[in-house]
């Protein structure tokens, strides 16, 4: 019947028809389910609500599910779209209760327990939203401003201690530059090779196309002029 399941109600049927067929002990669950079949409730009801539905739902997608949103979600599609690159960057994403950034004091973008991220920037923003009369435009600019002026020190530090370690004869290999420059050496060859080839080869295939004409030039030139006579001509030089 539709989408309704009675396949637990069919559970007992099932298992008369395979005892009479196996004379072995029925399973103990078998006088049980036959007191107390199985039910399958036949009203669906309706999932919590979590926001006013349009008018315009359709009367199949009536006990769907509501997507669950957040009023940050606007705010991280925004930041994510204009810096896609940062979430490349490798993040832990594990929480103790999953109200972390509740217990952050978002009065300043740099926080101490948590590293500086897209995150920041989004929970930076809402706060200067919710706590000061600027808009949202000039808030996402405030945040950017300072993520970006933390994300700079962060890279200035990193430099310098990268250059108090080679002053003190640390080695830390080839940088990431260095290796795809590399391979991208190692590629350029690969196609130097191939193109030369690919220019001999062609090459050699139009000398060989000139090579036999002249070839057949020389070896006509070579022939009887009698064989290379017209036939009008052998015509006139034949006996009456």
């Amino acid at each position: 019947m539709g989408r309704y399941n009675f396949r637990p109600q069919r559970v007992y049927q099932a298992a008369a028809q395979l005892a009479k067929l196996d004379s072995k002990t029925p399973p103990p669950w078998y006088d049980v389910i036959e007191e107390v079949p199985p039910s399958q409730i036949l009203v669906r009801t309706q999932p919590f609500q979590h926001h006013r539905r349009s008018k315009t739902k359709k009367p199949s997608k009536l006990f769907q599910p509501q997507n669950i949103t957040y009023p940050e979600d606007k705010l991280r599609r925004e930041f994510f779209g204009d810096h896609p690159w940062e979430l490349a960057r490798p993040r832990v994403i594990v929480e103790n209760d999953g109200k972390d950034l509740q217990r952050e004091d978002w009065s300043k973008i740099k926080q101490p327990r948590r590293p500086l991220n897209g995150e920041s920037v989004i929970q930076r923003q809402s706060w200067l939203m919710h706590n000061t009369s600027i808009s949202k435009a000039a808030a996402y600019d405030q945040a950017r401003r300072e993520f970006y002026e933390e994300r700079l020190q962060e890279d200035v530090e990193r430099r310098i201690a990268k250059e108090e370690a080679l002053a003190t004869g640390a080695y830390f290999g080839k940088s990431v530059l260095e290796i795809g420059m590399e391979l991208e050496d190692k590629m350029y060859e690969k196609w130097r090779k191939w193109a030369a080839e690919e220019l001999a080869e062609s090459e050699h295939k139009h000398a060989s196309m000139y090579t036999s004409v002249d070839e057949t030039a020389a070896a006509m030139s070579e022939l009887d002029p009698d064989i290379l006579a017209e036939p009008d001509d052998l015509d006139n030089d034949a006996p009456p």
